[in-house]
């Protein structure tokens, strides 16, 4: 068994300097994976999740914040990242036991970000309708 796998995918949900608002961690989605790493990622005991508009994808989560890097190397620090990113990423395994039950969780070791789609909030609020 792998002890980790280098995956290319699409990055969405990238909450990687501020906690999720539901999970309480640091976490992002790597989505569109292939199958060779969805085979190398199940091989390592994780399970690849399916969803329309993500592919096949694995939510990394984490209690520290998430250091994502650019293709030369330099710290995207501060940079929000938008869904649809594109990246690769450098993942492993560890296995967890909580209140009786036990799994295995991907465990993310490096973020690189090759290609940085800008997060932005272009919510419009009409306040001339407000309930």
């Amino acid at each position: 068994m792998e002890d980790r796998v280098k995956i290319k995918g699409d990055i969405m949900w990238a909450c990687l300097d501020k906690p999720n608002d539901m999970s309480g961690k640091y976490q992002v989605d790597l989505c569109q994976l292939s199958d060779g790493a969805v085979t190398a990622l199940e091989a390592m005991g994780l399970t690849c999740r399916q969803k329309e508009g993500k592919g096949y994808f694995i939510t990394c989560k984490s209690n520290n914040q998430i250091k994502a890097f650019d293709k030369n190397g330099d710290l995207l620090d501060g940079v929000p990242i938008g869904n649809g990113s594109k990246g690769i990423a450098l993942v492993g395994a560890y296995s967890w036991t909580f209140k009786n039950k036990e799994g295995v969780s991907p465990s993310l070791k490096k973020l690189v970000i090759d290609e940085i789609v800008s997060y932005e909030d272009d919510t419009v609020l009409d306040t001339d309708e407000v309930l």
